[in-house]
């Protein structure tokens, strides 16, 4: 240690040399601070304590992600005049049906000719009933007849010869009015003979069940061998010329508008043909429970109508204002015809519709919505009641 360094002056800084983990010398100014270290223990502190709250604090709920609401075209359709229609359900029927049954005493079915949907003439013959007995009895008949003639031209032939004895007053006037008698009886026969024997022909003739009239058969309820007579009831049911019917129910307030001519429509339920028909009569009465009224519609016979059969007619009666929808707007199931129609917060609506006429401009409905609606126009067959759409709005259509 070298003795002649001087100690440095009280108060006044120094540097203290010091030997480095390295062994390397280093100086430090150590100045004389007594606040650094409270303030670095502070610090140190604060910072523990910010970790601690940002590690231990409850995290802020998330705003739920915005779900995928699908863009949906919706048009608000307004009114449009078109051809106006009165549609209504109904069933089928012959316009005029006749029940076909035994004239004659009935027995034994022998033949049926004729089967349901075959046209037939007025007098023809539908089946045949045994007539083996009645058949003898016309022969029996029809012998006694020849007899009686027999006996009448003897009487006459009798009566010419002694007419000519009376002047030779070989017959008396009295004998001639006898064979006069004996002859007038035996022509009495004669015509008694005949009439029996035609009572037994119409009663023969009578065996056979003959239509009452030209048409349709749409029923048979008789086989061969069946044994019948007057109290069986119809054997056949027959449509007086072939013409059909449908019995359309229409509500009070549209049998105003239907006159006889008009011209309809009718389909079948199940079937996809229309089959068309004219208004022939609207009945004069309503029924006081249902408010409805029967308009009857006169159908040529096709195949595919079916007496009994259930349909729905759609009738032309002039022009209206009607909302227009596009064919893609309407579904149905089997609970109808339906729309889907915008509601409050954008939640789309089922909303049953009745179909009237069906044009260029789209299907016209004539109940269960007045225009002033948004409708899914297109894609309703991907969307569910009460689902939440965005609704874009299409073009108004114009009024008419």
């Amino acid at each position: 240690m070298n003795m002649h360094n001087k100690l440095p002056e009280p108060g006044s800084a120094g540097v203290y040399p010091f030997v480095a983990a390295g062994g390397a010398d280093a100086t430090i100014d150590a100045p004389h601070r007594p606040w650094v270290r409270p303030l670095v223990i502070a610090l140190i502190i604060l910072a523990i304590a910010f970790g601690a709250w940002k590690a231990f604090a409850p995290k802020p709920a998330l705003a739920p992600a915005p779900s995928n609401v699908p863009e949906v075209t919706v048009i608000v359709p307004g009114t449009s005049r078109v051809a106006d229609a009165v549609t209504a359900p109904g069933s089928i029927a012959a316009r005029r049906d006749s029940a076909v049954g035994i004239e004659g005493e009935g027995g034994r079915v022998t033949q049926v000719l004729v089967d349901p949907g075959q046209s037939v003439g007025k007098g023809q013959v539908l089946a045949r009933i045994d007539r083996s007995v009645q058949i003898q009895q016309v022969a029996q008949l029809a012998a006694s007849i020849r007899s009686a003639e027999a006996d009448a031209a003897l009487a006459a032939a009798d009566l010419r010869r002694a007419q000519a004895l009376v002047d030779k007053g070989f017959i008396s006037k009295a004998d001639i009015d006898k064979r006069v008698a004996t002859r007038d009886g035996t022509l009495a026969k004669v015509t008694l003979a005949k009439a029996q024997l035609a009572e037994s022909n119409a009663r023969l003739n009578r065996l056979d069940v003959r239509a009452p009239a030209a048409g349709l058969i749409l029923s048979r309820s008789v086989e061969a061998g069946q044994i019948v007579s007057p109290g069986s009831g119809g054997l056949f049911r027959l449509a007086e010329g072939g013409i059909l019917e449908m019995r359309a129910l229409v509500a009070e307030q549209d049998l105003a508008r239907l006159k006889p001519g008009m011209a309809a429509n009718v389909t079948p339920v199940g079937s996809t043909t229309s089959y068309p028909g004219k208004v022939w009569l609207v009945d004069p009465l309503i029924d006081t429970t249902s408010r409805q009224g029967v308009v009857r519609i006169a159908l040529a016979y096709a195949p595919g109508l079916r007496v009994g059969a259930f349909a729905r007619a759609s009738m032309a009666a002039g022009q209206g204002v009607r909302p227009v929808l596009p064919q893609s707007a309407i579904q149905s199931d089997d609970r109808g015809s339906y729309v889907y129609v915008v509601g409050a917060g954008n939640r789309v609506e089922r909303r049953a519709v009745t179909i009237g006429s069906v044009g260029d401009q789209g299907v016209s409905i004539t109940n269960g919505i007045n225009g002033s609606e948004r409708i899914v126009a297109s894609a309703g067959a991907f969307l569910r009641a009460g689902e939440t759409i965005k609704p874009v709005v299409a073009l108004r259509a114009t009024a008419g």
